[in-house]
């Protein structure tokens, strides 16, 4: 497939062309109409569709996420668009007590499809407000589905299905990919929830990476390829639902799994995948399992003290070494080297 998008261009594309196809989709959100348009994302498109479908907001998120409920019930298809997922804490009630669970209460007779958009990952310095990762919070309430696709391809099939999808969803993107370039075709398409990827086959140890974190077990993945060791790396695309069977194939076939997650390990994404794996593979094979994510600190703010805070190739490359040599001596790649990737490849 000859023709590539980034991964923002790729957002922009379903966002437009779901907004053309159906005019009860609306979009809104802090910074949605300025011309950056959030990463790009959403530039022009006030100036296509008009101010009564794409619009600023006040910082008011609890309030903002009702009238997104509230759209929604009534009949619209609300994308509401946070710049930084830490302020999606203002409106948790409305989130999970309101949007998750109007189905249920009302016996399948309500439903809202609300997509928030969802945006993670560190910055220029921004620190312990503006950096979290809580893409897990989101996992444990039943009534949210909770996708964070890595690959241009995925993130605008992702998002046309989470748009047409009739409950809500939380679609993660982490800062750092919107820059990434992948195969995109031009016609419709969408990508169902609950398949992971798998973008590098191999034999000898599972990475699974979370949002950012695969483009990292990528790089991992050519280190170990220069030690001899051969590594499948998984994206799995949502998290809500979870790939569990896709996960433990892989894990059946190598017998070792690495998850990286771009948040907190306690209670998070990485415990559930490693727990699932465990569960389904006990008594069948022996597995050695390992994780990263964030230190169990504050996000800091100061680059010296994020290269410590944050996994990166290097620190995957050499725990997921260790997972495949238990007994060996201790490896590292070499220092300062940081492989690039490919572009994102199709088909997937």
């Amino acid at each position: 497939m000859d023709r590539q998008l980034t991964y923002a261009e790729a957002i922009h594309e379903a966002t437009e062309g779901e907004m053309a196809r159906d005019a009860s989709v609306v979009v809104f959100g802090l910074g949605v109409d300025d011309f950056r348009g959030i990463y790009g994302t959403t530039a022009g498109l006030q100036e296509k569709f008009g101010g009564d479908r794409v619009f600023d907001t006040p910082l008011s998120e609890d309030a903002m996420t009702g009238v997104a409920i509230g759209a929604a019930l009534g009949g619209l298809r609300p994308i509401h668009v946070h710049i930084r997922m830490d302020f999606l804490l203002l409106a948790m009630n409305q989130l999970v007590n309101m949007a998750a669970k109007m189905r249920y209460m009302f016996g399948g007779a309500a439903s809202v499809p609300l997509v928030v958009r969802a945006i993670i990952g560190r910055s220029w310095g921004q620190g312990a407000q503006h950096s979290q990762g809580l893409h897990a919070m989101f996992m444990h309430v039943p009534g949210l589905k909770v996708v964070a696709p890595t690959t241009p391809y995925d993130a605008k099939g992702c998002l046309v299905s989470a748009i047409r999808d009739d409950d809500p969803v939380i679609f993660v993107e982490h800062r750092l990919v919107h820059a990434l370039r992948g195969p995109v075709p031009s016609d419709e398409y969408t990508v169902p929830f609950g398949r992971a990827r798998v973008l590098a086959p191999g034999g000898d140890v599972t990475l699974v990476g979370i949002s950012h974190m695969v483009v990292e077990c990528l790089r991992a993945a050519r280190h170990l390829e220069g030690a001899g060791i051969s590594a499948e790396v998984i994206d799995p695309v949502t998290l809500s639902p979870l790939d569990t069977e896709g996960i433990v194939e892989s894990v059946r076939k190598t017998g070792r799994l690495l998850v990286v997650d771009t948040a907190w390990l306690s209670c998070g994404a990485s415990a559930e995948i490693v727990t699932r794996v465990v569960e389904r593979l006990q008594g069948e094979r022996q597995v050695r399992v390992g994780r990263l994510g964030f230190e169990p600190v504050t996000c800091p703010p100061s680059p010296a003290l994020e290269r410590l805070f944050y996994p990166d190739h290097a620190r995957i490359a050499s725990t997921a070494y260790r997972l495949v040599h238990e007994r060996g001596p201790a490896w590292s790649p070499p220092p300062g080297e940081s492989p690039e990737i490919d572009a994102f490849r199709g088909p997937f």
